[in-house]
Order: structure tokens, then C-alpha cells, then sequence
């Protein structure tokens, strides 16, 4: 047989078998790798955990199961001083000490919102102050309260017995509440007896509000 017959059958034994390689330059061997390695990379996206089918892929930073934001509902609006009445609670005295509720309630047809103290004043008839302005409970956290239409919010008015104090003493005519953040106040009828006018001992306080009536 003759070099030119044998070289056609070695060549195409070397094509059918996969073990066959070829030299490089460097004189190293390499496999030759199979075309189904060399594919072009697939164009869908893997799928989820849980063996769902892979969809198609989406661009970057978007995803279906992505959550959106509602826009938050708008808070109710101040109540002003029109938005309200205000009533004075009975008294409710217990060791030494005289408690009341101040109550405002929304008399307006839509919700509105208080945050924060009351003002008060003990007046005379003529609506002058006889006593120095109640102290503040700065040691209770205010907190926002939303009236719906004829809801109730309230703030403790409490205070010493002033015959346990031995201070001077005046009986009001009338409180003059201001909701907060507002200039107006509305009045009410004082029920209780003598408060102390001296500002030394037996001095009203206030609470912030906070829902209900107090009762």
C-alpha cells in the first residue's frame, strides 16, 4: 500500500474519533472541545428557587415581584378652635388632691388632629386671670390624637387641696381653654372651689391630651 492510499483513511479515522488532539505551537496538546460548549449563552434569565420556568430576562433593576409604595393617606388638619367645645369634667378628689377632666370635642363634620397641651386660665367675670398659669405635666409624652367628628379628647387638670397647703386661695368665675397651636379659647364654667392664687404651693397642672373623656 502506498503513503498516498494510507493518509485519507488516517485523517478521517482522527475526525470520527474523540480522543484524537492536535499540537499547538508550544508544543502542547489540547481536547478538542465539543460545540455544545461553545454555544452562544442562552438569553433568558434563571428562574426563581423552586424549579419555576425561566422567563425572559429583564433589564436591569426591574423586577416583577418589585413593591411599590402606596402614597400614604393625608393626616387630618389642625383643629382650630371653631372645630371644638369644650366641658370640665366633675371632680374626682383622692388623697389630698383634686381631679378634673378637660374635654374637647369635635363639633365639626370632618376629622381633624390635636397634639400637645391645652392653655388654660382661671378668670373672674370679667375674664381676667386670677391665678398664675397652670403648670405643664412635661414628665407625660405628648401624643397626636384624631377626632372623627363628635369625638372626645381630654387632658387632666389636677391640684393640692389648698386648705392642706395653707395657701391664699380665689374661686373662679370660669376656664379659659386654648386648643394647641391656637390663639382663641373657648370657656367653660369653673365647678370646682377654691384654687390657690399665690403660685407657691397647690399650683394646677395640666396633662397633654389624649383620647376619650376622661370619665
Amino acid at each position: 500500500m502506498t503513503f498516498r492510499r494510507i493518509l485519507p483513511a488516517v485523517l478521517a479515522g482522527c475526525a470520527v474519533l474523540t480522543a484524537c488532539t492536535s499540537r499547538g505551537a508550544d508544543g502542547t496538546s489540547g481536547s478538542t472541545v465539543p460545540p455544545s460548549a461553545t454555544g452562544t449563552p442562552s438569553a433568558t434569565a434563571p428562574g426563581p428557587a423552586g424549579g419555576d420556568t425561566p422567563g425572559p430576562a429583564e433589564p436591569a433593576g426591574t423586577g416583577t415581584g418589585t413593591a411599590v409604595a402606596s402614597p400614604a393617606a393625608p393626616a387630618p388638619k389642625r383643629c382650630r378652635t371653631s372645630d371644638l367645645t369644650a366641658s370640665l369634667g366633675p371632680d374626682h378628689p383622692g388623697a389630698g388632691q383634686e381631679n378634673f377632666a378637660l374635654v374637647l370635642t369635635n363639633r365639626s363634620p370632618r376629622a381633624c388632629s390635636l397634639y400637645g397641651f391645652p392653655g388654660v386660665a382661671f378668670v373672674d367675670a370679667a375674664g381676667e386671670a386670677v391665678t398664675p398659669d397652670p403648670e405643664r405635666a412635661t414628665d407625660q409624652p405628648p401624643q397626636r390624637v384624631t377626632l372623627a367628628p363628635g369625638a372626645d379628647a381630654w387632658s387632666a387638670l389636677s391640684y393640692t387641696d389648698p386648705a392642706i397647703t395653707g395657701v391664699t386661695t380665689v374661686t373662679p368665675r370660669a376656664l379659659l381653654v386654648t386648643p394647641p397651636d391656637e390663639t382663641t379659647p373657648l370657656s367653660v364654667r369653673w365647678t370646682g372651689r377654691q384654687v390657690s392664687n399665690t403660685g407657691k404651693a397647690s399650683v394646677p397642672r395640666v396633662s397633654p391630651l389624649r383620647a376619650g373623656s376622661g370619665a
